[in-house]
């Protein structure tokens, strides 16, 4: 089993809270990880379903079946068992009794803010960082093919070919779990959607747009991005505007949190059509700005990652708020460094104040400036967030 970074947090919060919540996508590892870091822990799978019926017609009997403590999956399924579960960890008054996983965060969110405010801590775990394949001695020699395999446990762990298992992952989950969301019925519709909302990834997000070309509502498309991003399908990333006023860009963008489901959707079928893709900036982007994101989550800390761009088109991929300071990213996919590339960022210092320092990351060698700027390769892009 490849060793997850977000293990660490896991132990500590289970030693402050009665209940820890980790949601991510499927088969992100929510469950392998629960089962092989608490093998003292009861378990059960709510999508079983005699087990998920058991728990809906009598809740108090199927925790009474539980004599320690217990690792309940996909507790989205059972959102009435949290009641119950307040009621016996208020009883017990010890931390660490349940470990709840859920694929599902929006409605999920609601019922826990409920039932266990104060009870329950989240943790989001999401797909194989860089960092967590290179502990495993599971290197790549470029980006394309971190891009073109994704970062899905399975696909390491049963050597699976990443085209066919990212096929069978989209029909068997996220068409499965959309459509029982959004009651939908024109399912090619949808898959519509998804082809050009990849073929959109790391753009400023034109609703009106994409529901043109899709054939639907503006109305409908923000719904469907609502519940992809409820669901770990795709991350919003908002933009930074405080204290800039109206000459900044208010739209956001979207990324997908697995680049091997993106280069699926664009019919990319081997590393090699990644670097030929008219697309090849922003599937790069997509990797750099998940790598930063699964940094932070898997320290159990709050994202904080914005971009910046003005109506001046000045711009910073990613800005990351730590306190007061901002530190500024901007990627680029070139191998060579070339003193244009930092252009934007010697820019943004000037314009954006707090930036304490700058980062070029891109897919050449380590180099350091003056001004607090640095060119950082890709997969080094997690010691920033340490």
């Amino acid at each position: 089993m490849i060793k997850r970074q977000i293990e660490t947090e896991l132990h500590q919060l289970l030693t402050e809270y009665p209940v820890v919540t980790l949601l991510g996508p499927r088969q992100a590892g929510k469950t392998t990880l629960a089962r092989h870091v608490l093998k003292n822990y009861d378990y059960a799978n709510l999508e079983h379903p005699e087990t998920r019926q058991y728990a809906i017609d009598d809740p108090k009997a199927f925790l009474a079946q539980f004599k320690g403590k217990v690792i309940l999956d996909e507790i989205q399924r059972v959102p009435e068992l949290l009641s119950y579960i307040q009621v016996a960890v208020d009883e017990k008054k010890s931390n660490g009794q349940f470990v709840l996983t859920g694929s599902h965060q929006l409605a999920l969110r609601d019922a826990i803010n409920q039932s266990l405010a104060g009870r329950t801590c989240i943790l989001n775990l999401l797909p194989l960082s860089i960092a967590e394949l290179t502990g495993s001695k599971l290197l790549f020699d470029s980006p394309e093919e971190y891009i073109f395999n994704g970062f899905l446990p399975r696909i390491y762990d049963q050597q699976q070919r990443p085209t066919t298992a990212y096929s069978n992952y989209y029909q068997t989950y996220i068409e499965r779990d959309v459509r029982q969301l959004i009651n939908l019925k024109e399912l090619s519709l949808f898959e519509k959607f998804m082809k050009l909302l990849a073929g959109r990834v790391g753009q400023l997000m034109d609703y009106s747009s994409l529901a043109n070309d899709v054939g639907v509502s503006a109305k409908t498309i923000k719904h469907w991005l609502s519940i992809l991003e409820a669901s770990f399908v795709i991350y919003k990333l908002n933009p930074y505007f405080e204290n800039f006023g109206k000459r900044v860009i208010k739209a956001p963008k979207y990324y997908f949190i697995d680049t091997g489901l993106l280069v699926f959707l664009l019919g990319i079928e081997k590393p090699s059509q990644v670097t030929r893709d008219p697309l090849v900036g922003q599937l790069f982007e997509n990797l750099v700005v998940m790598e930063c994101l699964k940094s932070r989550t898997n320290q159990g800390k709050i994202a904080n990652l914005y971009f910046y761009r003005d109506s001046n088109g000045n711009e910073l991929d990613i800005l990351f708020q730590q306190g007061r300071e901002l530190i500024a990213f901007e990627i680029k996919s070139s191998s060579t460094y070339k003193t244009h590339l930092l252009k934007g960022l010697k820019k943004a210092a000037k314009l954006i104040p707090n930036i304490s320092h700058s980062y070029l990351v891109y897919s050449g060698e380590e180099r350091h400036f003056s001004n607090q700027l640095t060119a950082l390769k890709y997969n080094q892009i997690g010691r920033v967030f340490e």
